[in-house]
């Protein structure tokens, strides 16, 4: 069975292939901010590839692929979040407060780890761009489809309760 595109289609498939190789690793590293897991985390990222590919004709504008991407990796956490099945071994040590297996997490990156874990969806999404993928705020606004005050608001209170979780040491 043939799958043919027209140019355009074929064009925006292009853009989106180009973006998601150039990016992979930002989107593994949110992916694991939000599983804590390798496997998960590259799972969520090809997930959200071929939602990408898959979905390439519903982007109305190629300039806007970087962002339209983002957002489908958010959405991919977001749903892997949710589906309690998906918790690995590994998450649940960790949430259970036993050592993870891994090495190469402080205990100040596992507290970190659980503060961030105790954020909303969104509030989480706000910080790990901001401070993880540094990221402007106009940026994380456009991936989110949020007004720019919305993702202030988000910033604040998240880093509000991150304070509150992990002291003023933040």
């Amino acid at each position: 069975m043939h799958i043919f595109f027209n140019k355009r289609e074929e064009e925006k498939r292009a853009v989106i292939e180009q973006i998601i190789l150039e990016k992979y690793n930002q989107y593994y590293r949110i992916a694991y901010s939000y599983t804590h897991n390798e496997a998960d985390a590259c799972d969520i990222v090809q997930n959200g590839a071929y939602r990408a590919l898959r979905g390439s004709s519903a982007l109305k504008k190629p300039e806007y692929a970087a962002t339209w991407v983002y957002r489908i990796m958010l959405n991919e956490c977001f749903r892997y979040t949710k589906q309690p099945q998906n918790l690995s071994y590994e998450y649940m040590q960790d949430a259970m407060g036993v050592e993870p297996s891994y090495t190469e997490d402080s205990s100040e990156n596992l507290d970190i780890r659980r503060a961030l874990d105790s954020l909303s969806e969104q509030d989480k999404a706000v910080i790990v761009l901001r401070f993880f993928e540094d990221m402007k705020l106009e940026e994380i606004a456009d991936i989110l489809d949020e007004n720019l005050n919305t993702v202030k608001s988000r910033l604040y209170r998240g880093i509000k309760k991150l304070r509150g979780v992990l002291g003023e040491n933040i």
